[in-house]
């Protein structure tokens, strides 16, 4: 455990000596506060971080980071941490951009396809919330039955970014931001086996 936290300590030194001490003119203006053009929503696994992968700095995303990248749709008694940061970004932040991000070998998306109906679940939150991707599974099992597995999970991390985006649009304030032209939605995936990003308007 020292040494976990050893590298914690030691990772923020050379931030602090060849990053933040080399750019004020980065780190002095948000000290009086964010504007960031973009939301971004991507997934929790390790593997993949969109300020490293897309290049973008402090202050230029605020970023949601959960199992599979998943945005579920407009509900007041539930998932009320991604509503609540979905109403920030867009009313208070008036980022210009929501983008989601899928990756390869998501291990949420494979859990969503292998889920079986009336099966117990073996996690007290995983399974519940990959359910939020029920509607994508369906789609990509009815039209891709004969594929393998593995194909039709690289196919669901794409149609899962798909149905989130749809989702965004049952918010209210989303809804309003691009009818009003303020705002706009993109969908992505992340290949880290090719490496190779690919970007796409809803």
């Amino acid at each position: 455990m020292d040494a976990a936290v050893d590298r914690l300590k030691d990772g923020f030194a050379k931030f602090k000596t060849e990053f933040y001490d080399k750019k004020p003119e980065l780190f002095e203006p948000l000290k009086a506060g964010q504007a960031p053009k973009y939301m971004v929503f991507s997934c929790a696994d390790s593997r993949v971080c969109p300020s490293v992968t897309m290049g973008l700095e402090p202050g230029e995303a605020f970023t949601v980071r959960n199992i599979a990248n998943m945005v579920p749709a407009y509900c007041k008694i539930k998932h009320a941490g991604v509503g609540s940061a979905i109403e920030y970004a867009v009313c208070a932040l008036k980022v210009e951009l929501i983008v989601v991000i899928g990756h390869s070998r998501c291990g949420g998306i494979k859990a969503l396809l292998s889920l079986k109906d009336g099966a117990p679940d073996s996690f007290h939150f995983v399974e519940d919330w990959v359910r939020t991707g029920f509607p994508a599974k369906k789609k990509v099992q009815t039209e891709h039955a004969s594929l393998p597995f593995d194909d039709q999970c690289a196919i669901l991390e794409k149609e899962a970014v798909n149905q989130s985006l749809e989702n965004l649009k049952t918010y209210p304030f989303v809804k309003e931001g691009i009818a009003n032209g303020t705002l706009k939605l993109v969908g992505g995936h992340y290949d880290f086996v090719s490496g190779n990003l690919d970007l796409w308007e809803p």
